[in-house]
């Protein structure tokens, strides 16, 4: 009967696999924050279009100028710190990604080992019981006299 193959480094391989799947849950949670953060800001450009499509409408007195200038300044000052937070998250979905790559190659490289292993162990084992049939069939050849052909005992 042959042995069951086992693979000393299951554990490892289960790790790996682990640290595969939050790899790839940390760069599923950076693609949105990165994807948020785009829609944000162009929301915050097309704000400003359409405030400085507007702006015939703040010439009516010094106080519409002025607040239109400040809501201006505002808009553009947000639009400046969020192609900074997307470029912060563009890095950190490049990070994550390149992460998630490292660990699913890892993953591979054990998951490779595992699958040379067992064919080995396979193989080992063929070649086992192959000898062993062999054997017993040299074992149950006997020859009854030197004379004539070897006959085949059965027991």
């Amino acid at each position: 009967m042959p042995r069951r193959f086992n693979f000393k480094l299951d554990k490892v391989l289960d790790y790996r696999e682990q640290l595969e799947e939050q790899a790839k849950a940390a760069l599923a949670r950076a693609q949105a924050a990165r994807d948020a953060q785009a829609e944000k800001l162009d929301e915050l450009e097309a704000r400003l279009a359409s405030h400085l499509a507007a702006e015939t409408e703040s010439r009516e007195s010094a106080n519409d100028m002025w607040l239109w200038r400040q809501y201006k300044d505002a808009l553009s000052q947000d639009i400046s710190v969020a192609r900074v937070d997307l470029n912060s998250l563009e890095l950190k979905l490049q990070r994550s990604r390149t992460e998630a790559v490292e660990r699913s190659k890892d993953k591979k490289l054990l998951e490779k080992l595992k699958q040379t292993q067992a064919k080995r162990h396979h193989d080992q084992e063929n070649a086992r019981e192959e000898k062993e049939n062999d054997e017993m069939s040299t074992i149950r050849f006997e020859p009854h006299d030197h004379s004539g052909p070897a006959q085949p005992r059965f027991p």
